[in-house]
């Protein structure tokens, strides 16, 4: 006790944050919650395929992919001595007010541009950008770092070429699950050149540790498609296939989206954490009763999720609100 007449000392006032995972949530998507739900009751979640027979199988049964209208130009582009086929989709009767690098989905082994047509389309249409989406090649015929140096080549090729092709040198990217984990790794390339051109990404559901190394990792361990996508590697913690052990900083701004029911939510709030200690812009929104992917099926939570993608990619590229 003090003695009396003495001052009491305070020390410095303390400001305590309390953060759990409903802050990333917009209250106004929890009346989308039982819609949600009722969908993804009749979708049980499903597993990636067990080994080589069962990836060529799921190959086998993809569907054409559905066609856009008007149709994209199918090109190939050069950077540094590489090249890559890319499809191209240009706004109708007016200039484009920036370019898109799209990176799309398929666990490393599956998928391709095309599959990407539609979802691109809309994005023309919403933003009045010209996108580009690269055809990068697939494990486990051609295993990492084939995938990344495409995207790298790809989006070297914009830096080079945009102002004179499109008219526009402002940049941006976009990725989806396994397309996410490209556009960091290709971001983090681009950075290690020098190279700032692109004004924000989107990353939606991407997985950013391969090695197995942290909690979130290990849920997806034993996957097949990251034994057939890292191919011999002995050290997955290389930052170019597990991008969350990389140097963060010196990245642009980054828009996370990812589903509460995902199996790489933490994957996700481990990477938006380090991005954000690494001094990048981060705005991380996480969406109730989603599961992976959830962005791309016919729900009202995955239509909020889009019109959410388009008004953050306005913002990063200066499209008219």
């Amino acid at each position: 006790m003090a003695a009396s007449g003495a001052r009491a000392v305070l020390g410095p006032t303390i400001h305590v944050m309390r953060c759990d995972l409903s802050a990333f949530i917009d209250p106004g998507l929890l009346a989308l919650v039982d819609e949600s739900r009722d969908f993804y009751s009749r979708r049980p979640p499903g597993r990636g395929p067990a080994n080589l027979h069962q990836l060529l199988e799921v190959r086998q049964a993809v569907p054409e992919p559905d066609a856009c209208r008007p149709t994209p130009t199918v090109e190939v582009v050069s950077a540094d001595g590489r090249n890559v086929p890319v499809r191209v989709h240009h706004p109708i009767d007016c200039s484009p007010v920036a370019v898109i690098l799209e990176i799309h989905t398929g666990g490393f082994y599956l998928g391709s541009a095309a599959g990407s047509d539609v979802r691109n389309r809309r994005l023309v249409e919403a933003l009045g950008v010209a996108v580009v989406s690269v055809d990068y090649r697939l494990a486990p015929e051609h295993p990492w770092p084939a995938a990344p140096d495409d995207c790298e080549t790809a989006a070297m090729w914009l830096v080079e070429h945009a102002g004179a092709r499109f008219g526009t040198t402002t940049l941006a990217m976009t990725g989806f699950s396994a397309g996410s984990t490209l556009a960091a790794a290709t971001m983090l390339r681009l950075r290690d050149r020098g190279i700032h051109a692109f004004s924000g990404a989107v990353l939606q559901c991407g997985t950013y540790d391969l090695s197995a190394r942290t909690p979130p990792g290990r849920l997806i361990a034993d996957e097949y498609f990251i034994r057939a996508y890292v191919g011999e590697v002995t050290d997955r913690t290389n930052p170019d296939l597990s991008p969350i052990f990389a140097d963060l900083s010196g990245l642009p701004p980054v828009l996370i989206v990812v589903g509460a029911d995902d199996v790489l939510l933490q994957d996700n709030l481990a990477m938006a954490m380090r991005l954000m200690a690494a001094g990048v812009d981060v705005d991380l929104r996480i969406y109730p009763a989603s599961p992976h992917a959830f962005s791309g099926h016919a729900t009202s939570m995955g239509r909020a999720a889009l019109a959410g993608i388009d008004e953050w990619l306005g913002d990063r590229i200066g499209v008219p609100g």
